[in-house]
């Protein structure tokens, strides 16, 4: 069994070298990246704003009664916005998009391979981690944390609105709360996050695509493993990543 995960992980970090080599083609495979960037960023943005505006609906009103009779209503902001920023819009991102971005290019790829599309490419000389993989892997990186900006956006806003239309309070003191406890690392911490978010979700369903195999039963299986492991290991990295960055503080 733990020989099994080593050698798992063994063959999951060769697939992943061999698709970053590729980034040095990247300049002939641009359309390609494109694609994926949109897919990725553009496509998902209706799902991100729904999800972003009921987390910063919900936030703010659990924000309320976790600390009533401990924070002064006008702080409320700070509570929402490191929430939000630090753990909330990074993981929640991430989760979503691990149903629709992960598991639909698992499934796109676990079909190349089982009616062998991607043999094909080895065929014609063309290498799959180059023109399939390294892409895909490397518009999630630059995608996940623009999308994350985007939920953070629409996360406060939408927590604002709540925090006037049921408590009152003023934009010009949620705000100016907000920016005065204000600290860059906040933000960073979250875009680190859903950097490497990015990352495991693209290259895990790269990685199980490029095994499928067993007809249409074995692009199911592929897909279901994607978002399983992609939805543990965004969990366990959220930890680990927390953890370098705030466990020195």
């Amino acid at each position: 069994m733990l020989g099994d995960v080593f050698a798992g992980i063994g063959e999951f970090s060769i697939f992943i070298g061999k698709s970053m080599r590729g980034i040095i083609a990247l300049p002939r495979r641009r359309l390609e990246f494109l694609i994926q960037f949109k897919r990725i960023g553009y496509d998902s943005l209706f799902l991100i704003t729904l999800t972003a505006a009921f987390t910063g609906l919900v936030t703010a009103l659990q924000a309320v009664y976790q600390s009533k009779g401990y924070i002064p209503l006008n702080l409320l902001s700070v509570l929402i916005g490191k929430s939000t920023m630090v753990e909330l819009a990074p993981v929640l991102t991430g989760l979503v998009l691990t149903g629709k971005v992960g598991a639909a290019m698992a499934a796109e790829i676990g079909s190349m391979k089982v009616s062998e599309q991607i043999d094909a490419l080895h065929s014609m000389n063309i290498n799959p981690h180059e023109f399939l993989y390294m892409p895909r892997i490397l518009a999630g990186v630059i995608a996940f944390p623009l999308i994350t900006i985007f939920a953070n956006a629409v996360s406060i806003i939408c927590a604002w609105y709540f925090s006037f239309l049921r408590y009152g309070l003023h934009y010009h003191t949620f705000f100016t709360s907000m920016r005065a406890y204000f600290e860059p690392f906040d933000l960073w911490s979250g875009l680190v996050k859903s950097t490497v978010f990015g990352f495991i979700i693209t290259s895990l369903a790269c990685y199980f695509g490029d095994r499928s195999y067993g007809g249409a039963e074995g692009v199911g299986r592929s897909t279901t493993q994607t978002v399983v492991y992609s939805s543990v290991a965004i969990l366990i990295m959220d930890f680990i990543v927390a953890w370098i960055l705030f466990g020195s503080m």
